[in-house]
């Protein structure tokens, strides 16, 4: 089954130059080779700052644009990982082990199957 690891951040925290936030990304760079190596990944993608992003909605067949994300908090969606994992404990156990979650944390959704009913809310 398919999982995505939504990535969370304080920016503030993880580009500060620490040799903390240093570490988180060289052991980052590790552990998604260890994943790839596993079989467990299937594709992972950085995002840019929100100050580079652009929100889009569309009303009354309108389109309107902000710019920034739409919400204002101190942490941000930084990127996501794709993986391959035979359930949701396996899952969990490959997102505690992401360096990330030490300085943010990390967020493990299933990917739907859209051959299923949708989920009735």
């Amino acid at each position: 089954m398919r999982y995505a690891f939504i990535i969370y951040f304080d920016p503030k925290k993880l580009f500060d130059g620490s040799d903390e936030a240093n570490a988180c990304h060289a052991d980052q760079q590790a552990y998604a080779a260890e994943l790839k190596a596993s079989g467990h990944l299937v594709g992972h993608q950085p995002l840019a700052l929100p100050n580079e992003a652009i929100t889009v909605k569309v009303r009354e067949g309108r389109a309107m644009t902000t710019d920034g994300p739409f919400m204002e908090t101190k942490e941000l969606v930084a990127g996501f990982v794709q993986i391959e994992a035979k359930d949701l404990n396996e899952a969990v156990r490959l997102a505690s082990g992401m360096p990330y979650a030490r300085l943010g944390h990390i967020e493990v959704r299933a990917e739907p199957d859209y051959s299923k009913p949708r989920p009735k809310l």
